[in-house]
């Protein structure tokens, strides 16, 4: 089954990896490793809220999710949207920026280099945005309970994400503006781009989380009239054809699902540049990464389970919060690729060991009689 569902993830891989090698030698190999290691782990989430929704549908449109939702998801968020940042950000066209990227990658690097102040500026800022939201979101389940505890509490106050990302916004392009003049003022016009690119990063973001909200209020409306015709059918014993019911429904699940791959793939696209500039790259490992995300998907499907590991969501956006952090510094200074990608890695891997741990636990609770603090602290993991 393992195979089966992973089969074309293995094989996009192994050419993905081959052409990468291919491509830039051994270091070209690693940083798309990273950059797939790195989407996978943003797109967790992702798979899991997938398949949540995705079970619920007929098979029809479950196929047509996992075919076309795919095709729009690898090529048109990880492989066009790259070349739409760099098209906009460097004011030039987006074939221009694809013949750059291919053959002229000394000029495609200057460009992308003097437009990363903008870049940085914007996806620093929706990264914050996606963090903050959930860091300040009141849950059953904490992993590190020291920290979202009282952030928790914090987060009852109104707007109060968008506030602090602002402030940081701020804090950030005055930084950039006082650096600039004392040092000869070469890019203190920039500062104000970034203040500019951050607002539009934060706007973005409001925006796919409204369209979010929306469709899934379709989808609620849709399923509770649903279930009201479906209770009227069996008292009038006329019964609705099921398909017409199942296609009306899936359609709102279809298009919250394609909004809500764009709004978590974004994440992985933004935070690429925080790892590499070459497009190449960017495609071949954010590439490898969705096919994995679709094959998570298909199997947490055909599980049934999606609560084994309870802490990979924290942690997947812990890891967007550090890129986050780790793309406004960037602004002003450089660091290492290397670094940038195993940051997520770790945080993934331990919030994974932190789950294993409190399964063990609970399993070796089970039967006894544990206090409420006992309770909570095994519910914590920590």
């Amino acid at each position: 089954m393992l195979l089966k569902t992973f089969g074309w993830s293995f094989a996009v891989t192994a050419l993905g990896l081959v052409a990468a090698a291919f491509y830039g030698g051994w270091t070209a190999f690693g940083i798309v490793a990273i950059l797939a290691v790195l989407e996978i782990s943003l797109s967790f989430d992702n798979a899991v809220v997938n398949a949540g929704i995705l079970k619920k549908m007929n098979a029809f449109w479950q196929k047509i999710f996992l075919t076309i939702g795919v095709l729009i998801a690898v090529f048109g968020m990880r492989l066009v949207f790259p070349v739409v940042i760099v098209a906009v950000s460097a004011k030039i066209g987006p074939i221009d920026a694809v013949d750059l990227a291919l053959n002229d990658k000394d000029q495609y690097q200057q460009l992308v280099t003097d437009a990363h102040p903008s870049i940085a500026a914007f996806g620093g800022m929706f990264l914050l945005m996606i963090f903050l939201d959930f860091i300040f979101e009141d849950r059953d389940i904490q992993w590190l309970r020291w920290i979202e505890r009282p952030l928790a509490k914090l987060g009852k106050v109104d707007m109060l994400s968008v506030c602090i990302a602002l402030i940081v916004l701020l804090i950030t392009s005055m930084t950039f503006a006082v650096n600039a003049h004392q040092h000869g003022g070469g890019h203190v016009d920039k500062a104000q781009t970034v203040l500019i690119s951050g607002v539009a990063g934060l706007i973005t973001y409001m925006i796919v989380g409204g369209l979010s909200g929306y469709f899934e209020d379709k989808l609620e409306e849709e399923e509770e009239r649903e279930h009201e015709e479906e209770e009227e059918a069996e008292r009038t014993g006329k019964k609705k054809p099921a398909i017409v019911l199942a296609g009306q429904a899936a359609f709102f699940m279809f298009l919250y699902l394609e909004v809500l791959d764009a709004s978590f793939s974004f994440d992985g696209v933004i935070g690429a540049f925080a790892i590499t500039n070459d497009i190449v790259l960017m495609a071949l490992g954010l590439g490898i990464g969705a096919m994995y995300v679709r094959s998570l998907t298909v199997y947490l499907v055909r599980q049934g389970t999606l609560d084994d590991y309870v802490y990979l969501e924290h942690g997947a956006h812990y890891a967007i919060g550090a890129l986050a952090a780790i793309l406004l510094v960037t602004i002003q200074y450089e660091i290492n690729e290397v670094i940038t990608g195993l940051v997520g890695v770790v945080l993934i891997a331990w919030s994974f060991w932190s789950s294993v741990r409190r399964n063990k636990a609970l399993a070796e609770a089970e039967g006894k009689a544990l206090t409420s603090d006992e309770k909570a602290e095994v519910s914590s993991g920590v």
